[in-house]
């Protein structure tokens, strides 16, 4: 396949930028046919070069993308990746056992450090979302919730009572027998309606939306 400059570059996610450096210093060299902008690049071929010869520190941001498309093409393992200034294989520290890297293994830090700053990335755009209005801290609106629902509560209440002594003069009834049924009523219906509201509420899945935002 022979892509242009920019088409590269998205597939091996890189900038445009920077697959001309790759250029210009060489390490393209024999991968590609023409100049400027009729330069035409052998995917296959700059695959297997940047193999062989991108820097350890360029795996990370947009580098980790690379290193996967990389890995896709030749089929190669972290073991299997070359260094820039060292062109043969890097062997690992230690065997894997039970899927955990040994401490000295040098893929074990890597992997680290493109955690931490995946972590670091996540928290990052967490705060920006706060800051914006888009998220607000659960427990901080439980309470306001709590605290908006019982002030209806009392109000419909009040309500009650005043229907209760409407209900007693128009019927000549106990006002204070009436306004017992009323709250009684009520009271066991609220309770029903709880228990009811937060069994459905626990077997609802998350949101598309909250998938995706991977806080």
């Amino acid at each position: 396949m022979h892509l242009s400059g920019a088409q590269l570059a998205a597939e091996l996610g890189l900038s445009r930028a920077r697959v001309s450096q790759l250029v210009s210093e060489g390490k393209l060299d024999g991968c590609f046919t023409g100049a400027g902008r009729d330069r035409r690049f052998d995917l296959t071929k700059a695959k297997i070069a940047l193999r062989q010869r991108l820097d350890p520190g360029q795996m990370l941001g947009n580098g980790a993308a690379t290193k996967k498309a990389l890995r896709a093409e030749t089929g190669s393992t972290p073991e299997a990746e070359l260094d820039f200034d060292a062109p043969a294989p890097r062997k690992a520290a230690g065997p894997v056992r039970d899927g955990v890297l040994p401490p000295n293994d040098p893929d074990r830090y890597e992997l680290a450090k493109i955690e931490s700053a995946e972590q670091d990335a996540r928290r990052k755009r967490r705060d920006n979302e706060r800051d914006e209005g888009k998220w607000v801290l659960a427990e901080a609106a439980e309470r306001e919730a709590a605290r908006l629902l019982a002030r209806e509560v009392g109000q419909f209440e009040v309500a009650l009572r005043d229907a209760a002594r409407a209900l007693a003069d128009a019927f000549s009834l106990d006002a204070r027998e009436v306004r017992r049924l009323l709250l009684t009523q009520w009271r066991t219906h609220r309770g029903d309606r709880a228990e009811a509201l937060a069994a459905e509420a626990e077997g609802v899945p998350m949101t598309e939306a909250e998938r995706d935002a991977s806080v």
